[in-house]
Order: C-alpha cells, then sequence, then structure tokens
C-alpha cells in the first residue's frame, strides 16, 4: 500500500516516514521542495501521479506564537494548504490523515476532552488548525483526524530539547504549573497514527496518556540533572499566544502512558550521545 507523507522532513514526519515502512508502506516522502501544498493544481497533480491510498498530511504552521502576528501566513499553510491537499485526496479516492492539535479546545473543561466535545479555539494557531479540520470534513469521505498534544522529538525544536539546553546552563528554572495536557512523543504518535488505519474514518485523540503540567513535565525531565526546577504561574510567564489551561484529551489507549514514552525518549539521547 502506497502512503504519501507532506511534511516528511519536519519533527513527526522524520519518525513516521521509516515507521510506516518498517510496517510495509511504500511511502512517497514531500516537503516544500518536491510538494508546494499551498497551490492546488500542483497538490492535485501530484497525488493524483502518486495515486497513493493514503495520504498523512504533516505539513503545517507549527510556531503557536508568531502565529498572532504572522496569521496569514499561519491560514496560508493550515487552511489552504490542507484544503488543497483534502481535495486532492478526494478526487483521487486516497484517505486522508490529518494531524490536528488539543489547542482546537478552549481548556474550560475539567473532564478530558473527547472526540466529540466542540471546538473554540483561543489562540491564532488552534483556530487555522480547526478550519484545516473543517476542510478535511469537507472534502473527504474518508479521512481520520488525528489530535496530539505538547508534541516532542528528536527531530526539532520542542520542550524537552529546551528544557535540557537550559538546563546545562542554569542551576534553577521556573516552569509554568497551570497549564494541563498530554506530552506526547513523535515515535507514539506514528505508531497511534499506523492505529487509525484500522479503526472506522473519523476523529481521534492520539496523545500520550495521562497528564501533567509543564512543571511536571519539565520535572520529569529534569529528575537526573543537577537543577532545581520551580512552579510558576501563566501570568508570570506571558506569551503572546492564549494557551487553554485545561488540554487533557481522552486518547482511548491509543498511546502508552506519557511517563514511560518520555523515559524510552531520554535513553534514545543518551544512547545517541555516546554513539557521537
Amino acid at each position: 500500500m502506497k502512503v504519501v507523507v507532506t511534511g516528511a522532513k519536519g519533527m513527526l514526519g522524520q519518525d513516521l516516514c521509516p515507521i510506516l515502512e518498517d510496517a510495509g508502506y511504500e511511502v512517497i516522502e514531500t516537503d516544500i521542495n518536491n510538494l508546494d501544498i499551498t497551490n492546488a493544481e500542483t497538490s492535485l497533480a501530484f497525488i493524483k501521479q502518486e495515486a497513493p491510498e493514503i495520504v498523512v498530511h504533516c505539513a503545517a504552521y507549527t510556531n503557536v506564537d508568531k502565529a498572532e502576528e504572522d496569521l496569514q501566513n499561519a491560514e496560508l499553510i493550515n487552511v489552504t494548504g490542507t484544503e488543497n491537499i483534502a481535495r486532492a485526496c478526494a478526487e483521487a479516492g486516497a484517505a486522508m490523515v490529518y494531524i490536528s492539535t488539543d489547542y482546537v479546545f478552549d481548556g474550560t473543561k475539567s473532564t478530558p476532552y473527547t472526540p466529540d466535545d466542540k471546538p473554540n479555539p483561543i489562540n491564532n494557531y488552534g483556530l487555522t488548525k480547526l478550519k484545516g479540520e473543517e476542510a478535511v470534513k469537507k472534502y473527504c469521505e474518508k479521512y481520520y483526524i488525528a489530535r496530539t498534544s505538547w508534541l516532542y522529538g528528536h527531530h526539532g525544536k520542542n520542550f524537552v530539547e529546551t528544557m535540557i539546553n537550559l538546563a546545562k546552563d542554569r542551576k534553577e528554572l521556573k516552569v509554568v504549573d497551570d497549564q494541563i495536557g498530554c506530552p506526547t512523543w513523535t515515535v507514539e504518535l506514528a505508531n497511534g497514527i499506523l492505529k487509525l488505519f484500522d479503526k472506522p474514518y473519523g476523529t481521534y485523540h492520539v496523545c500520550g496518556n495521562g497528564s501533567t503540567s509543564w512543571y511536571g513535565f519539565a520535572k520529569e525531565i529534569l529528575k537526573n540533572y543537577d537543577v532545581k526546577v520551580l512552579p510558576c504561574t501563566t501570568e508570570e510567564f506571558p506569551r503572546p499566544a492564549k494557551r487553554p489551561k485545561y488540554s487533557i484529551m481522552d486518547n482511548g489507549k491509543i498511546c502508552r502512558n506519557w511517563q514511560d514514552a518520555l523515559s524510552d525518549y531520554m535513553e534514545l539521547r543518551i544512547e545517541d550521545e555516546v554513539s557521537v
């Protein structure tokens, strides 16, 4: 079975592609160099020519804070780009997997969000990803919307690597303790996407099982580092984009517990450092 992956050079794509190949899929990797998702004609021509059974749409504008001042580009990539891929999938008869986010929710719940809960984004990034979801539903009969959260991996900038780098130069770190979510390793998300292929089409939450705050996440990351991690409030650490205070999602046990995944991630980091 042939699978096209957009954004294959991104943090998720670099883990997803080899995992798909190991599972026996023929993978066609794309990035901006060979597929401009913002161009409707080239997107349609590419998907029709490759004739995949599945397209996993990882390409996205992911800078949450920058999207507050750069909405035009965020919409171009996350909305127009997604619409182009969705229409191409519909024309080619391919199933589409769209990677979305917990930031489609406003964080006002006190129990885990389910796929059926009504989205209400509070920042531009979340808004553009929600519009992407709507485009997928509009054009595709065969689709999986995979909402994930607090993503980290070996192939891109992320919270885990930021904390480790800061811990090298500081004896004390303050981290927000009043935002709660589900940390997700890209490998866990990739394996979760594979599981979706055996499920009915629809919307799923593919994120780490369990939950913690950014402070709790940092404490777990740095438990073997000589640095003191202190809790602080969102107000003490202002950012351009508002974040939902509560973005725990019910993942239906698609992914493992977030601590177990993080432990494996950290072990791999150590192995990589030793081999270098």
